[in-house]
């Protein structure tokens, strides 16, 4: 399975220390990387079908990170399509008028939806399941909806396709971050105070206190815990959650009868 790591912020931030440790998984994750930084105004786009630990784009960025409210970014271990540029993550795709980036973990063999308004560009299940959520997203609502209307048509898509396979992504247009997941995604809020943090998968630590102001703020994501010292919580499967300026906003309950009690703000 592919690994994913995105953050919200409600700051621009650099995610190079998460990203740090989330690059050493690139050894089994081979099959290609990429990123999209979400900043005011546009969404960059680098991706690579080199596995991250060969890449000199890789590099290139980690010695000049570029700052962003938010981030989403995903290690390919490929399982469908081809090893290709056209088929790393993350996706983005044009709606009202914003631009969507997609990455996702899993794997979604029997999910063949009939072509709709978005094609993809490669032969990825999960670049297919991004335009599928698009597609659907744009035929329903003219205009972007309110959060909670989104966040519902979102989170009974993500059932629908979920039906097919495991279905772990990320989806952000800069301002709102979605995180949906089916098997495994955890995640750590990052404000005052700040801690010294040490990454699992080398031997890098940071004390946030020197690099973080008292009102900064931020939630990162990540298929698996990228440090050992710090809480992580695990979503519940089936779980969506949603992110504005680093701060969870909704999370839709796993049971349905739940969700139609309550109204998400």
């Amino acid at each position: 399975m592919c690994q994913l790591l995105a953050m919200s912020s409600n700051k621009p931030a650099a995610v190079d220390f998460s990203f740090t440790g989330f690059a050493r998984r690139s050894v089994e994750h081979c099959d290609g990387w990429g990123i999209a930084l979400h900043t005011a105004d546009q969404c960059q786009l680098f991706t690579d079908a080199l596995a991250c630990s060969e890449s000199l784009l890789a590099r290139q960025l980690s010695e000049a990170p570029i700052k962003a409210r938010n981030v989403v970014a995903h290690l390919r271990k490929a399982t469908q399509g081809r090893v290709s540029l056209e088929n790393s993550h993350p996706f983005t795709r044009q709606l009202w008028g914003q631009t969507w980036s997609f990455a996702h973990n899993g794997d979604l063999k029997l999910f063949h939806p009939k072509p709709s308004l978005y094609a993809p560009w490669g032969d990825t299940d999960s670049e297919l399941a991004f335009c599928y959520l698009l597609s659907e997203l744009a035929q329903r609502f003219e205009n972007r909806p309110p959060r909670h209307q989104l966040f519902a048509a979102l989170h009974r898509l993500a059932s629908e396709i979920a039906e097919y396979g495991s279905f772990n992504f990320i989806l952000s247009n800069g301002e709102l971050l979605f995180a949906h997941c089916s098997t495994d995604l955890h995640l750590v809020q990052r404000q005052y105070p700040f801690s010294v943090a040490q990454l699992v998968d080398c031997d890098v630590s940071i004390d946030f206190n020197k690099h973080n102001h008292l009102d900064d703020r931020m939630t990162v994501i990540a298929t698996q815990p990228l440090t050992s010292n710090e809480r992580w919580v695990r979503f519940a499967p089936g779980e969506l959650k949603c992110f504005v300026q680093g701060k969870e906003v909704g999370a839709a309950p796993v049971c349905q009868q739940e969700w139609d009690l309550q109204v998400c703000c």
